[in-house]
């Protein structure tokens, strides 16, 4: 090693299991020092799983899951095909005058304005422009002018279909007519026709993902928005390309500032909106991180802390670059969680863990007052021991949890820490589906 600025040195190519000895020796001009041995004197390559030889969490998961997949597969090819044949029995004159009454009913049009609903907003998006349609409004269809003031269950239900957007078509076919007597799924029902009509009168399948809450106002409107960002300025039939700016700039409110629209709120927060958009994407760098779980809860649903910065992850701090966790690290961990407190635990000099220990420490450290939780105060946080989670592309992550009373905050409970500016509570389903797009 030439430069000395860092001591360290990554030797690759190693076998697991397999014993290593390493020695250390210094040169100049007058030769080789002698040579330094290492404490311990070996080390072989390990992962904490070697701890209890226990089987992959996954083991049988993904068999199980195709074996699902192809029999959804099977049964919707089988219907593909039923409707292919039905459809090439269809006289030609009655499709096209089918295809034109389609196309120029009233009730396939985008909405303008909006009148106490539940509706469906488009934003497609290329650096500074948006997709806007041809009398200059952000792309809106209504789900449904009925709805009941609590959607909390029908939009998390909705938010699944942005990973199936090209089966709609089917769905809707697939759900029975003889099931539509129940609320919930005439709700859902709609939802599917209002997706259906939107990417007819958009030409394209993908809407792109769902914003993580709707949008409400004072009016009765809730507005579910969808995001996606294109790779170009594609044409599209029912639509044009704008600067966001001007979209801003010359739209005429209908309402005051203080009760606003949700049109206008989306019009107000566009920008907040794509920046969430944009951050939800971003992947962490390969490494070893501490993340910190804390929940909050009400009637219909759980929350999850997390920064506005990367919404797609637990608040964290990085521990170090290497992702694995050994199996002595692992074994060290578990002797941490069983002491009374972290000063009974061996971690002087001497100790073969004391770099990872002091590691530990300052992430423990940083991440405490990232969320402005005073180092006294978190005496009763413990690691959680059951399994470091290895999230894909080389991410993995230890948790800090807050004593067992203090993990999920309860409706009415307060919580007596709260974190600076720059976070937020993101419902359990969102985050999930955040997790599952930027690490698989």
């Amino acid at each position: 090693m030439e430069n000395l600025q860092t001591l360290r040195c990554t030797i690759t190519g190693l076998t697991t299991g397999q014993q290593y000895f390493v020695q250390v020796s210094a040169y100049n001009m007058k030769g080789w020092g002698p040579a330094q041995t290492t404490t311990p004197a070996c080390a072989s390559p390990s992962n904490w799983k070697d701890y209890d030889d226990r089987e992959p969490r996954h083991k049988g998961q993904s068999e199980v899951l195709e074996g699902l997949l192809q029999q959804v597969r099977a049964l919707h090819q089988h219907y593909s095909c039923r409707e292919s044949s039905k459809l090439q029995t269809t006289g030609r004159k009655q499709s096209v005058s089918r295809s034109l009454k389609h196309l120029f009913h009233s009730s396939n049009k985008f909405v303008k304005t909006l009148k106490r609903g539940l509706y469906i907003a488009v934003i497609f998006y290329y650096k500074d422009n948006m997709l806007v349609t041809n009398e200059d409004q952000i792309p809106i269809v209504e789900i449904d002018d009925s709805h009941t003031s609590s959607i909390t269950q029908d939009f998390l239900w909705f938010t699944k279909l942005s990973c199936m957007w090209e089966d709609i078509r089917w769905l809707r076919q697939s759900v029975p007519i003889s099931m539509s007597s129940s609320t919930v799924l005439q709700t859902r029902q709609k939802m599917l026709a209002a997706t259906a009509q939107l990417q007819n009168l958009l030409g394209t399948h993908n809407l792109g993902r769902v914003y993580y809450e709707p949008i409400k106002d004072r009016h009765g409107n809730i507005l579910i928005v969808t995001i996606r960002e294109v790779e170009m300025l594609y044409s599209f039939f029912n639509g044009k390309w704008m600067q966001i700016s001007k979209l801003q700039s010359q739209r005429k409110s209908l309402s005051t500032p203080e009760e606003p629209t949700a049109l206008d709120i989306l019009l107000i927060t566009i920008q907040d909106i794509l920046s969430y958009h944009k951050r939800s994407h971003q992947r962490l760098s390969p490494g070893l991180y501490l993340g910190y779980l804390k929940l909050c809860s009400s009637v219909d649903q759980i929350k999850v802390l997390v920064t506005q910065k990367l919404p797609n992850i637990l608040c964290h701090v990085k521990i170090r670059e290497n992702n694995n966790i050994s199996k002595e690290e692992w074994e060290w961990i578990q002797k941490l969680s069983g002491s009374e407190s972290m000063e009974s635990v061996d971690h002087t000099s001497d100790c073969p863990m004391q770099l990872f220990f002091y590691e530990l420490q300052m992430a423990v450290k940083a991440l405490l007052k990232q969320i402005n939780i005073p180092l006294q105060q978190a005496r009763n946080f413990r690691l959680y021991t059951q399994e470091v989670l290895e999230m894909g592309h080389n991410v993995s992550f230890l948790l800090l949890l807050p004593a067992s009373d203090d993990v999920c905050t309860a409706p009415g409970q307060n919580n007596p820490y709260t974190p600076h500016s720059g976070f937020l509570n993101l419902p359990l389903q969102m985050f999930e589906l955040g997790i599952v797009a930027c690490f698989t």
